[in-house]
C-alpha cells in the first residue's frame, strides 16, 4: 500500500454541524462514495492540543500539549516526521499554530507564510496567521482560496501527505456561538468549496479524509466535555475497508490511519488505525 492522503480539518465543526450543513459530503454519503462515522476527540477539546493529537495518536496528557497557550514545537512522532523518515514528501495549508508544531524555524510574520524546505517536517507549506481575529473582523481566508492553495501544492509538489486546516467555522462560533445562523454558514461554506476541490483532489490520486478538531457550544466556546465539543464527524474518501457505520472511531486513530494508508508504519504509542486494505 503506498497511498496518497489528503486531510481536512474544519476546525471547530461539530458532528451535529457537519450532518445538517454539509450537503455535498452527506450526499457523497448517501451516494456511497464516501463514507462517515462519528468520531469522539481526546480531551481537552482545544485546538492546539487536538492537532497535536491528530497527528501523534496521543492523548494531550501523553504528548504534553494541554492548553493553546502552551503550545510549542512537537516533541512526539508523529505524521510529518515519520512520512518525512520514510522519504515521504509533506506539505500542508494551515493556521501559524502548525509552524510552531511541525516546522522547526522562528516563525517570521512577514517571510513564513509560504515555506519550502526539504529538511523540516512540513516541507511545503501556505501558512495564514489570522492576527488579530475577533468579532469587527473575522480575518478569515476564503474557503475556495484555501482549497486553490491545496491544489497548487499538491500539482507542484505532489505531496505523499497534504493538510488543509481551515479556522473560519471556529472563528464565527467564537464570535456568534455554536447554533448561530453565522456559524452554520461558514460550515456550509467549507462544504461548498469541498465539493468543487474534492473531485479535483480525487482525480490527482489522492485518498481524502475530512474531519474536525472539536465542535463549539451556543456558549461561543469549547475546551471540556460536553458531546457538542466532543462529538465531530469523520468522512473517508477512498478504498479502504472500515467498521460498521454505527461504530464510533477515536480521533486517536487518525494518525495511524494515515500511516498506514501511505505504506509508513506508524509509531508504537500510535492507537491503532481504523481503516483496512
Amino acid at each position: 500500500m503506498d497511498r496518497k492522503v489528503i486531510l481536512v480539518i474544519m476546525d471547530g465543526t461539530g458532528y451535529n454541524a457537519a450532518l445538517s450543513q454539509c450537503g455535498y459530503l452527506e450526499g457523497a454519503v448517501e451516494l456511497g462514495q464516501a463514507r462517515r462515522w462519528k468520531m469522539q476527540t481526546a480531551l481537552p477539546t482545544l485546538s492546539g492540543p487536538m492537532y497535536e493529537t491528530i497527528h501523534t495518536g496521543l492523548w494531550p496528557h501523553e504528548h504534553g500539549i494541554t492548553s493553546n497557550e502552551g503550545m510549542r514545537a512537537s516533541t512526539s512522532a508523529n505524521v510529518f516526521s515519520l512520512a518525512r523518515s520514510a522519504g515521504k514528501t509533506t506539505a500542508a495549508v494551515a493556521q501559524e499554530y502548525y509552524h510552531r508544531l511541525y516546522v522547526d524555524r522562528p516563525w517570521d510574520r512577514l517571510r513564513s507564510i509560504e515555506h519550502h524546505d526539504p529538511d523540516t517536517d512540513i516541507q511545503h507549506a501556505r501558512f495564514y496567521s489570522m492576527e488579530g481575529y475577533g468579532p469587527v473582523n473575522a480575518v478569515a481566508p476564503a474557503e475556495i482560496d484555501l482549497c486553490a492553495q491545496m491544489t497548487i501544492l499538491a500539482e507542484a509538489h505532489q505531496p505523499d501527505y497534504l493538510l488543509l486546516h481551515t479556522c473560519a467555522a471556529d472563528t464565527l462560533g467564537h464570535t456568534y456561538g455554536g447554533t448561530s445562523a453565522e456559524y452554520h454558514y461558514q460550515v456550509w461554506m467549507i462544504d461548498n468549496a469541498l465539493s468543487r476541490a474534492v473531485p479535483t483532489w480525487r482525480e490527482l490520486g489522492y485518498e481524502v479524509m475530512v474531519t474536525a478538531d472539536h465542535g463549539m457550544n451556543a456558549d461561543k466556546h469549547h475546551g471540556g466535555t460536553e458531546d457538542i465539543m466532543r462529538d465531530v464527524a469523520f468522512y473517508y474518501f477512498g478504498d479502504a475497508e472500515g467498521p460498521d457505520g454505527d461504530t464510533v472511531l477515536s480521533q486517536l486513530g487518525i494518525a495511524a490511519t494515515i500511516l498506514e494508508r501511505m505504506g509508513v508504519e506508524p509509531d508504537t504509542g500510535m492507537r491503532p488505525s481504523f481503516l483496512k486494505g
